[in-house]
């Protein structure tokens, strides 16, 4: 009897340590409530960065050190949402070796990052596609179809948002991504509060259809698509924030052209959480000054903000900028300049509402020469520019905790 009791009383304590767990896990995990982003019935801002190669380096285990590193030192910089792909397609080290068919290792590798992140207390935006033939992206899903015989039009990659069989394709990764069981940590991606949000392509781009209609029936599907999948992470297009032809005068705010979306029909569709932008004026708008591309910035970011807040009643997360070292006449002081002007806009739209946060383009550790694009950081050598995206780690904080979630 005395061992059916203490039987019963560890099963009962078992079973209420996994249902604490569980209770613990579902309110962890990210949401939004108007425009507002919560976490734990509290707003939740933040200050993060962008890592896009993080599997892909993990991918040798020799380097993963590298990894850990970067999320070690961007959590102590008071970064906490980390931007990075889900995604290498065909190509070296793929993790999608061709339609259906993953790399074990390269997986793994992915498992390696997100339980990383997960150590360090940093959510991550996972991307599932990519608009260039950067690992692999649309190009790839089309050449796929191509060499399966399928029959394409003359669109080119833009078949990606049209054809069946790329868009099975593609359905096909989002699945095998959102329904992974991290071999490290045992949960599933879908059900992991490490996860902020899925994204569904970086920075998708249609050159058949400048209009954004046809994206907009692309996002359309698979958002739906997504949720069906996974009801309890937050999802975002991936956009640049390009206006289109859905409100015509909010095109003056663009950089003189578009790209085949449309910011404010993309957004609208109801599976999408959030609102995104990005902006690289210097190579947007490469012939003007700094001060015509900085007026420029604080134009795309106001005009959005409202948007987002009075159009689309979603928050909004500028999820890429930065200053390239390749830039004529770059100097760390004109980028921390850049930084310094770019924080103190977000943390003035915080203050009303309506923003998370922000995502520089990008956090790297030494040694890494070859994921080097201009824009690259190493925290632990560039100290003026991680003091200064510290400081905006401890105002976005401070603010947070002053604010409430509005009704």
């Amino acid at each position: 009897m005395a061992f059916l009791i203490k039987s019963v009383s560890t099963t009962c304590g078992l079973l209420c340590l996994f249902l604490l767990a569980r209770t613990t896990l579902a309110s962890d995990f990210v949401q939004t409530r108007g425009t507002q982003f919560v976490l734990d019935n509290s707003p939740f801002l933040f200050n993060g960065f962008n890592a896009y190669w993080m599997m892909h380096l993990a991918s040798d285990p020799t380097q993963r050190y590298k990894v850990s590193n970067v999320l070690g030192e961007s959590a102590a910089a008071g970064l906490s949402v980390c931007r990075t792909w889900a995604f290498n397609d065909g190509g070296s080290q793929a993790l999608q070796i061709s339609p259906g068919v993953y790399d074990e290792n390269v997986f793994q590798a992915l498992d390696f990052v997100v339980s990383e992140a997960r150590k360090y207390k940093i959510r991550l935006i996972m991307s599932l596609s990519n608009n260039y033939q950067d690992f692999g992206g649309r190009a790839q899903y089309v050449n796929w179809a191509r060499n399966a015989g399928v029959q394409l039009t003359s669109a080119g990659d833009d078949d990606f948002y049209t054809n069946q069989a790329v868009k099975g394709y593609y359905k096909n990764h989002v699945h095998k991504v959102l329904t992974r069981i991290n071999t490290i940590t045992g949960v599933a991606y879908k059900d992991d509060p490490t996860v902020m949000a899925w994204e569904l392509i970086n920075e998708p781009r249609c050159q058949a259809d400048y209009s954004g209609n046809t994206i907009n029936a692309w996002v359309q599907e698979m958002a739906t698509h997504v949720k069906s999948i996974d009801k309890r992470h937050l999802l975002e297009v991936g956009m640049e924030g390009f206006y289109g032809d859905s409100v015509p005068d909010r095109k003056q705010y663009n950089p003189g052209y578009q790209v085949g979306t449309d910011f404010i029909s993309n957004n609208l569709i109801k599976e999408i959480d959030f609102s995104t932008i990005h902006a690289y004026p210097d190579a947007w708008l490469s012939g003007q000054n700094d001060d015509a591309q900085m007026g420029f910035m604080r134009r795309w970011m106001t005009s959005h903000w409202t948007d987002s807040r009075t159009l689309l009643k979603k928050p909004m997360v500028f999820t890429e900028f930065g200053r390239s070292s390749k830039d004529p006449g770059f100097s760390i002081a004109s980028r921390d300049s850049f930084l310094n002007s770019i924080y103190s806009n977000i943390y003035s739209l915080a203050r009303g509402g309506g923003i998370g946060g922000g995502l520089v383009w990008q956090i790297v550790a030494p040694g890494m020469e070859s994921y080097a694009d201009g824009y690259e950081i190493v925290l632990s050598e560039n100290l003026s520019t991680s003091s200064i995206i510290s400081q905006q780690s401890r105002q976005m904080t401070a603010l947070e905790h002053k604010m409430t979630i509005r009704p």
